[in-house]
């Protein structure tokens, strides 16, 4: 769980979509239609080299109404000839994208289908009409869900690329998923939380990122709270793991470990870390360490 985005799968989706469109611009009639749809293929050629373009920067928003007005451009230039874009509208709508590019898409794209009445004739034009609005619809109910998706691990911080600090919500959803997983591999998984003065947890949790398998992740609970999930092979592996990964942070962390088969809630147990006054708390069938 590297990646929460999936961005290798976008950069491939985006840079197949550009390929088509090259294809699509090499047999354009007019040399208009040409610089559109090269424009437009050059487009998703750099998202999908620019994947990590910040979204709060002003370049990246005036990027971002790009693709809409090549589209209504090309729409609008020949409406005979490139009818079967209107449906990209849905397709654009489906990003999730902020409010106002939504509002601006859709009426462009309401524009462009008003201008499509003399080619289609009366009735094809509205069935064509209804047809878009509830596509748009889905598209934008899909980009609406995956904002709210968004908005949940948005806290997280990037230390370094590739490795996110997960907030406390994904920590809650990624227990009940790595439980059940080890009870199917038969493998040992445990939570350890940490507890360091806050001014000194993002630079621990820089070290801490060392010590850990590529797919195990590191959560950011609080302020002054860490929390990661241990995958080992057995409950001996795991503890030499354990120490080897104290060990290299410092003396002053408290610790507190608990196999996931034993968690019963996350909340009481950070709570007891808060309380806790020996450095290290191990939950092994009820007993301390």
């Amino acid at each position: 769980m590297r990646s929460k985005y999936k961005t290798g799968l976008l950069r491939i989706n985006l840079l197949v979509a550009a390929a088509l469109v090259a294809l699509r611009a090499v047999t354009a009639e007019t040399t208009v239609d040409a610089l559109l749809l090269w424009t437009m293929a050059a487009w998703l050629v750099i998202s999908g080299a620019r994947l990590s373009l910040g979204h709060r920067r002003l370049i990246a928003k005036l990027w971002q109404l790009v693709p809409g007005l090549l589209l209504a451009a090309l729409l609008w230039s020949a409406p005979e000839r490139h009818i079967t874009w209107l449906w990209a509208w849905a397709i654009l709508l489906m990003w999730p994208l902020p409010p106002w590019t939504q509002l601006l898409h859709g009426l462009l794209a309401a524009v462009t289908w008003h201008a499509q009445h003399d080619v289609l004739g009366s009735e094809q034009w509205w069935l064509a009409g209804l047809l878009l609005a509830g596509l748009m619809l889905l598209g934008l109910s899909h980009s609406r869900a995956r904002l709210a998706r968004h908005v949940t691990t948005l806290p997280r911080a990037r230390l370094v690329a590739g490795w996110p600090l997960w907030p406390r919500p994904q920590l809650e959803h990624d227990l009940d998923r790595e439980r059940r997983r080890a009870t199917r591999e038969s493998v040992h998984a445990e939570l350890l939380l940490l507890r360091l003065p806050s001014r000194r947890l993002l630079p621990l949790a820089d070290r801490l990122r060392h010590h850990l398998q590529r797919f195990e992740n590191g959560y950011r609970i609080d302020r002054r709270t860490l929390g990661v999930l241990l995958i080992s092979r057995d409950a001996k592996q795991s503890a030499q793991r354990r120490r080897r990964l104290i060990d290299a942070l410092d003396a002053s962390v408290t610790a507190r470990a608990i196999p996931l088969s034993g968690l019963a809630s996350l909340t009481d147990e950070v709570h007891a870390l808060s309380r806790q006054a020996p450095s290290l708390w191990i939950k092994e069938n009820a007993s301390h360490a």
